[in-house]
């Protein structure tokens, strides 16, 4: 397992429960069983907090750990962008992030696809919690 990989899901700050969200979802991933409920605060259109738990293994905690330290204060346009195109870095594809989201480059990558869905776990259920 890659050390980075730990580092990142090491970072729980944002593992809360909010009482206070505007936006809400819950996922599975029907492949391992990994479950995800991500809690939002979202005002005029821009993400203010983010709470997130899971029972999941580390990938998908790596994943959702960065996801909520780099989700506030962003537009839910950023947002929306970032996850069309989050899927086809594992593709090896030359795809081009903008600055804030370039750390997702470190775990969405070709070395991972066989995690590929645990991975991509937190960003489909913020694209539930979101209608996007």
């Amino acid at each position: 397992m890659d050390l980075k990989i730990l580092e990142i899901a090491s970072h729980t700050e944002n593992s809360k429960v909010l009482n206070n969200y505007t936006h809400k979802s819950k996922h599975k991933n029907p492949l391992c069983g990994d479950e995800m409920e991500i809690s939002l605060v979202v005002k005029d259109q821009i993400v203010k907090d983010m709470g997130y738990q899971c029972k999941s293994c580390i990938y998908c905690q790596a994943s959702v750990s960065l996801l909520s330290r780099k989700i506030k204060e962003k537009k839910i346009d950023e947002i929306k962008k970032f996850i069309s195109v989050g899927e086809y870095l594992f593709d090896g594809v030359a795809i081009s992030l903008e600055k804030q989201w370039q750390d997702f480059k470190e775990i969405l990558n070709k070395k991972n696809l066989s995690r590929k869905e645990c991975l991509l776990l937190p960003l489909k259920t913020i694209a539930k919690a979101l209608n996007i």
